[in-house]
């Protein structure tokens, strides 16, 4: 099992770190730039290059059943849901099948309207709410994996 980060803009690295030290589970931090890591042996740096998507190209590639995925790209989402991967956001909220075609299309929306001049606002500021949302989401998705696995 491992969680892949999308870690360029990611605001709960530290919480990740502690979740996955306290399970024993790997974590992959995946940047397009040299990011400060904790030097444990649970921990992979994977730096790519600065081409659009590169990041998410990796993750998306190495998403699957075993994995959680953390990011708030809709798109990138949308690929590892696809690829049979778990996937939350950073305010804990989790991506799944049934709701990721809506967010897509959302996204799809705000984007003409941006691209149409409209100002709208952006998402609301990160809280200790969605800090603590995330801490226990990610918890319960990696005890939810495990099952999975002893189970067969």
């Amino acid at each position: 099992m491992r969680i892949l980060v999308d870690a360029d803009a990611c605001p709960v690295k530290e919480e990740i770190y502690k979740v996955a030290f306290r399970h024993g589970t790997g974590v992959a931090i995946v940047s397009n730039s040299h990011l400060r890591v904790p030097a444990h042996p649970q921990i992979e740096r994977i730096v790519v290059s600065d081409a659009f998507d590169a990041a998410d190209d990796w993750i998306a590639a190495a998403a699957g059943p075993r994995t959680i995925v953390v990011t708030a790209d809709i798109l990138l989402a949308d690929r590892c849901l696809k690829a049979g991967a778990a996937v939350l956001a950073p305010n804990g909220r989790p991506f799944t099948t049934n709701m990721i075609g809506s967010a897509i299309a959302t996204r799809a929306i705000m984007a003409d309207l941006r691209a149409g001049g409209d100002i709208i606002g952006g998402p609301p500021a990160f809280s200790k709410a969605d800090r603590s949302r995330f801490l226990s989401a990610l918890d319960e998705q990696i005890v939810r994996l495990m099952r999975t696995a002893a189970r067969g």
